[in-house]
């Protein structure tokens, strides 16, 4: 019997720049997907508690944007990537809120990845993952959710850079608390803007370079106001990355909080990619004593809102979540 989890991840700061190898902090969370089985025959069937029709995919899925139902797209992407000589029979159960905004898609991927066998460093699973949640969905994702579920540091946050693919973890003080709270509002990438924010950027960066390096005053070169506002927020998020984790380390609390909610508001208004639901989840914990400083994680469209706050300070607003490390295998 094989037991693998991978947690999901909820980002403190760093949204739409993993795509342009930019600057990310996220932390994997005490929410985990499970694999539940043995490895053996020709197919990866699993079965989950909350979807009625299983996942029954071939060794040799060769369209994983076509198998039904929809969340087996996912595993036949893993699969597809990975090619297991074994199959795989059990279960698949999640305590990550589906559509929230906090990796359910990546932590499934890790989490079969490593019921199959993968072998490598979490930057190898993370990558093999990334591309299997790319042909499985369309959504030309970054690297981030899948290195967060695979490389998790117990009681740090992963400042990750997208370019050099290193992470270096960031130690979350005990008299902090991350609090996450639903929209209610259910996210779907693929039927969302995503890509073509990921155009816009690519747009920038064929007239003032790569955005990584780009200053801020290279922005007003760029003619399209749709373009110019995308590359503008992702110049001024990479460097609040930077600055957010160093305030951290530095105790300065109330400064990490002022960069949480100037992150919101350029994803808001450069990026246009906040909600109302979004907006008053953010409203209403920036209203509660005790509270630093919050913000839409995640690609927004919906999902969830992440506040850095004093410890106990907001317990019955949403949920406490702790940092975890990554994907294992728990029993085998």
């Amino acid at each position: 019997m094989i037991v693998a989890r991978a947690p999901g991840r909820v980002n403190l700061i760093g949204d739409h720049t993993d795509y342009t190898g930019g600057l990310v902090l996220p932390m994997a969370i005490d929410r985990w997907t499970e694999v539940r089985g043995e490895r053996r025959g020709r197919q990866v069937v699993l079965r989950s508690a909350d979807v009625d029709e299983p996942a029954a995919v071939p060794l040799d899925v060769v369209e994983p944007w076509l198998v039904e139902p929809p969340w087996a797209r996912y595993v036949a992407g893993v699969v597809a990537e990975l090619r297991p000589a074994v199959g795989f029979e059990g279960t698949v159960s999640t305590t990550i809120p589906i559509g929230s905004g906090l990796s359910s898609s990546a932590a499934l991927e890790v989490a079969v990845a490593t019921a199959l066998g993968v072998e490598g460093s979490p930057l190898d699973v993370a990558r093999l993952c990334q591309s299997a949640e790319r042909r499985a969905s369309g959504v030309p994702c970054g690297i981030m959710d899948q290195l967060a579920s695979a490389g998790g540091v117990e009681g740090a946050a992963l400042l990750i850079d997208c370019r050099a693919l290193t992470i270096t973890p960031i130690a979350l003080p005990d008299d902090i608390e991350i609090v996450v709270v639903d929209s209610g509002e259910h996210r779907a990438l693929a039927s969302s803007v995503y890509a073509d924010r990921v155009r816009a950027c690519a747009q920038a960066e064929e007239q003032i370079g790569p955005l990584r390096d780009a200053k801020i005053e290279a922005v007003d070169a760029i003619t399209d106001p749709h373009v110019r506002a995308c590359a503008r927020h992702v110049i001024s998020e990479n460097e609040r990355v930077d600055r957010f984790s160093r305030a951290i380390a530095a105790r300065a609390f109330h400064d990490a909080g002022l960069m949480m909610d100037d992150s919101h508001a350029s994803l808001r208004d450069d990026y246009k990619v906040s909600t109302p639901a979004l907006e008053r989840c953010v409203d209403d914990l920036r209203a509660l004593p005790g509270v630093f400083g919050a913000r839409l994680t995640g690609a927004g469209f919906g999902g969830c809102v992440v506040a850095l706050t004093e410890r106990g300070a907001v317990r019955d607003t949403g949920w406490v979540v702790r940092p975890v490390a990554g994907a294992t295998v728990i029993e085998e």
